[in-house]
């Protein structure tokens, strides 16, 4: 199995997109502050990324141009990793833009209020609850995520295989040789 540049910078460009999209919205919520439909796009993309950039704000200043320079440097290191020799780095990459996600998720999922709780016991009898958003937004990142981890560790495993194999055949060749 080759594996394919664009199925690995999927998942990282989505992810990068969303943030991208409510970056835009936020502007042009500002231009625009009476539009109905601006506000519903605003709504949904700004719990899960709308946290993730007040992080990011704070180091930045509060630049938009800054914030879509790191978002366009982060793309063009995601396409650089998913076509890379060296299988680490589209790994790495598709693994740091996963974590990235989750914490989009779990941060927004704690600044909505309609959310779904779950209550757990622990088996010492402890209780405890999980809050987790299911919107669309969050469901499609994990649908995503989880798929793109998933081709990523087979890409990684058939790549290791073909080399373990490579090895294989070298070291038979200098046996039969010797």
């Amino acid at each position: 199995m080759k594996r394919q540049p664009l199925v690995l910078f999927a998942f990282p460009a989505c992810v990068l997109l969303i943030l991208a999209t409510e970056r835009m919205a936020t502007l042009l919520l500002g231009t625009y502050p009476a539009s109905p439909d601006m506000w519903k796009i605003w709504l949904a993309l700004h719990p899960s990324s709308g946290m993730v950039w007040q992080q990011v704000d704070v180091y930045l200043g509060g630049s938009m141009v800054l914030d879509f320079a790191l978002l366009g440097a982060a793309l063009g290191i995601c396409w650089i990793a998913s076509r890379a020799r060296r299988s680490a780095a589209f790994f790495l990459a598709n693994h740091g833009i996963l974590i990235l996600a989750a914490s989009m998720i779990f941060i927004g999922g704690r600044s909505q209020t309609a959310s779904t709780i779950a209550a757990f016991t622990a088996p010492s009898g402890f209780r405890f609850s999980l809050m987790m958003d299911f919107t669309w937004l969050n469901c499609l990142l994990a649908v995503i995520g989880v798929t793109a981890c998933a081709y990523c560790h087979l890409a990684y495993v058939r790549e290791l295989g073909m080399r373990v194999e490579s090895r294989r055949v070298r070291i038979m060749a200098l046996q039969r040789d010797f």
